[in-house]
């Protein structure tokens, strides 16, 4: 089969087409049929060698989701059957024809979605559920800022808080990314470039704000939080430091956590991954979430499609289709 390999920790061009041998599902496993594979930010952190171990990467498969077809079922697997078209999400491999995945990670394709389409929800969706509603615990009512308003975390997380009832509030790049934040769901999204968001959102402030940006938004984040508010990292892209008055924290009980997906346990992942499927999935099937595809790729292309990542200038999510 045909996949994309990380020959080195690099630049984009690191990224080649190879032949690998086709994987054989073990017992809990599923072997699947890759039609298309979402591009992540972590994708681009594990080929530089940031995410785990720079020597770790060499020759792994990239891609965290995926949708396809069922090719085989492991021994011990009940729930699919070859032919049965699921998506899901893996801690590598993605980018690939072939695929094995863990049976409990797969979700069922929704009704009226193409592959493409539901290979952009595994990663996002389980990130967002987990960080913003389990560790965040948003209650509906509840004020929600996002920071990366556009990304594929960013309008995950404004369409799904919006569907169960919070106002949300986002922060974005261009008056483009803005708009598309508040055709989404956003009541407000702040151009971060010409608006200090802070000064901006200091009469509203926020219960839960999801960051991926850390350094200096730490301590603006945590003067935006209302009494018993949370702040939840996903990413430090400004940097894993910041000072911030911990007299502050104490005083208006706030909380600071946050969390990586993809060196949690399976059992972890396949809890999440029933609960993405009781709450999430009713909510695609109503229409209460779309999906916002900015461009695909084929699977030669990675190394273009990684570029397009790093500049941060798509609104959605990046498809490659295998």
């Amino acid at each position: 089969m045909k996949a994309i390999v990380i020959t080195q920790p690099g630049a984009a061009a690191v990224l080649q087409l190879q032949e690998r041998e086709k994987p054989v599902p073990a017992p809990h496993q599923v072997l699947i049929r890759v039609a298309a594979a979402g591009v992540n930010r972590p994708d681009v952190l594990l080929r530089q060698g940031k995410y785990g171990g720079a020597a770790d990467v060499m020759g792994l498969v990239p891609g965290l989701e995926l949708a396809g077809t069922v090719e085989a079922c492991g021994a011990a697997v009940t729930r699919w059957q070859p032919g049965d078209e699921v998506c899901a999400l893996l801690t590598a491999g993605a980018y690939a024809e072939y695929a094995v995945v863990e049976a409990r990670h797969c979700l069922p394709v929704p009704a009226g979605w193409t592959l493409a389409q539901a290979a952009s929800l595994p990663e996002t969706v389980f990130t967002v559920w987990h960080n913003v509603f389990q560790r965040g615990a948003l209650q509906p009512g509840e004020i929600l800022l996002v920071h990366g308003g556009s990304s594929g975390i960013g309008i995950t997380a404004i369409q799904l808080a919006a569907a169960l009832g919070s106002p949300v509030l986002a922060t974005a790049g261009s008056a483009a990314k803005c708009r598309a934040c508040e055709e989404l769901g956003a009541q407000r999204c702040i151009n971060y470039k010409q608006e200090d968001f802070e000064a901006a959102l200091h009469e509203t402030g926020a219960d839960v704000i999801l960051d991926m940006i850390g350094g200096d938004y730490t301590p603006k984040n945590l003067s935006l939080l209302r009494d018993d508010g949370r702040l939840v990292f996903i990413n430090a892209t400004r940097g894993p430091r910041a000072e911030f008055n911990a007299l502050e924290v104490m005083r208006r009980r706030l909380t600071i956590t946050g969390s990586t997906l993809r060196p949690r346990s399976a059992d972890f992942k396949a809890a999440l991954a029933a609960e993405v499927e009781r709450h999430v999935w009713p909510l695609l099937a109503a229409g209460k979430f779309k999906p916002v595809i900015h461009r695909t790729f084929s699977l030669a292309e990675a190394a273009a499609a990684h570029e397009l990542m790093e500049s941060s200038e798509h609104i959605g999510k990046i498809m490659l289709m295998c």
